[in-house]
């Protein structure tokens, strides 16, 4: 879809929801279908070729409409109003179409933090059931959760919301966490008298986009009796992609997998998937009715996938996925054709991580300036404590011109520094 075209279809759209708004009253309020109707409605896999958006909009009402709850319905007097406006359905398609992210909790940090309560739960099942006079504070203060020193903030984060202890496991040359590091760490805390439950385990780590070996990880897990999570909030779009695949072997011994649609498969923010091997030790994490996350209320976020999903079908998402990775490639190829710049990790999807050769303060000064100047934006990492750099190819309308022009002005930018550094 092109800009043209959604300029007529977003009309088409605004004509669409301002009709149904209209004529809502004369709507069944709730549905008349079955749990499950969907099952035998709408395909176990996404189309392989794209769709017409005629067909799509046309499965809205065919497929959609019978299962929706009319909430805006002057009929509907269930629960507690859900507001609703036409200022503020223009402002919601103004934030999608901006697609800025407010960085505060939710998403792939949630899911974390759902994995590591219910993980929690269980395990105080698990010690209740060998030692029913053991209080629940005294198993909570003993448990200890891992992950990798690289892993995001969120789940450190999480750890502290739950009230667990949690040690960061050191990496090998590549930035990945190793079941020989990690079944050590284990072997010590229980000698300690702690009890080891929870292991958040990486693919595509924020600062790198390192990936930690769950082949190894998994089964040493599993044998402990220790619920892996894995979060791949980044990387998970690119399993979409044969060749990237392999990446994802051992994900059969994990508890439960989490990734961001909104970060790589073109759905705009927020769009965050779970999935959990045994659901109940999910639902059955809290003393109150089965619940799946932290808020009761959500909104129909798998609308957006669905229509992403039909629209470009899976060649479509593919392209996009290997085209992001081929321009990280190129950008790769051009730092190390540059003896004043290194690689400083292994480029496997659409992240290069770079720097000038030298001190972190002459890095830091380009990176200051590029900000200063607003023609690209980068922001670092620190690898090993050294100051880095990352370039991420991220835009949907990134092609290569965009790149060629971004390291243009890197490196020119680059002899301008180096040049007042010497001098």
């Amino acid at each position: 879809m092109d800009a043209a075209e959604f300029r007529r279809r977003g009309k088409e759209m605004v004509d669409f929801v301002a009709d149904y708004l209209e004529n809502i009253e004369h709507r069944r309020v709730y549905p008349d279908v079955e749990p499950g109707y969907l099952r035998s409605m709408i395909p176990s896999e996404a189309p392989l070729e794209p769709e017409s958006y005629e067909d799509v909009l046309k499965d809205v009402d065919r497929v959609i409409m019978p299962g929706i709850t009319h909430w805006q319905s002057p009929h509907f007097h269930a629960y507690f109003p859900s507001a609703s406006s036409y200022p503020a359905l223009l402002a919601d398609m103004l934030c999608g179409g901006l697609g800025c992210i407010g960085f505060t909790w939710g998403t792939a940090s949630e899911a974390t933090l759902m994995a590591l309560l219910a993980a929690r739960c269980k395990a105080v099942k698990c010690v209740h059931e060998s030692d029913p006079q053991r209080s629940e504070a005294d198993i909570i203060s003993k448990l200890i959760a891992y992950t990798s020193e690289e892993a995001h903030s969120s789940v450190e984060r999480a750890g502290l919301i739950g009230g667990v202890g949690i040690r960061m496991v050191a990496t090998d040359e590549h930035f990945s966490v190793r079941a020989e590091t990690l079944e050590k760490m284990v072997a010590e805390d229980k000698a300690a008298g702690f009890i080891p439950f929870f292991f958040c385990a990486t693919l595509g780590t924020t600062p790198s986009c390192a990936f930690d070996k769950i082949t190894e990880l998994g089964p040493l897990c599993n044998a402990e009796n220790i619920w892996m999570h894995i979060d791949a909030a980044y990387a998970g779009s690119s399993f979409i992609c044969p060749e990237f695949r392999p990446l994802l072997d051992g994900v059969e011994f994990a508890d439960s997998f989490n990734f961001n649609p909104h970060k790589w498969l073109l759905v705009n923010f927020d769009c965050s998937a779970m999935w959990v091997k045994k659901r109940t030790d999910l639902i059955g994490a809290f003393k109150l009715d089965p619940h799946w996350g932290i808020p009761l209320g959500r909104r129909f976020r798998s609308l957006k996938l669905w229509f992403v999903f039909r629209m470009y079908g899976q060649s479509g998402l593919q392209a996009y996925i290997r085209k992001h990775v081929e321009l990280a490639k190129v950008f790769e190829t051009m730092v190390k054709k540059d003896k004043r710049f290194e690689i400083c990790a292994e480029v496997v999807l659409g992240l290069v991580c770079f720097r000038l050769k030298g001190s972190d303060e002459l890095n830091e000064a380009l990176l200051k300036e590029m900000t200063h100047l607003g023609r690209i934006h980068l922001v670092p990492c620190k690898l090993r404590g050294r100051f880095v750099l990352r370039f991420a190819v991220c835009g949907r309308t990134t092609e290569l011109r965009h790149v060629q022009e971004a390291w243009t002005h890197i490196t020119e930018l680059s002899s301008e520094l180096l040049l007042k550094h010497h001098s």
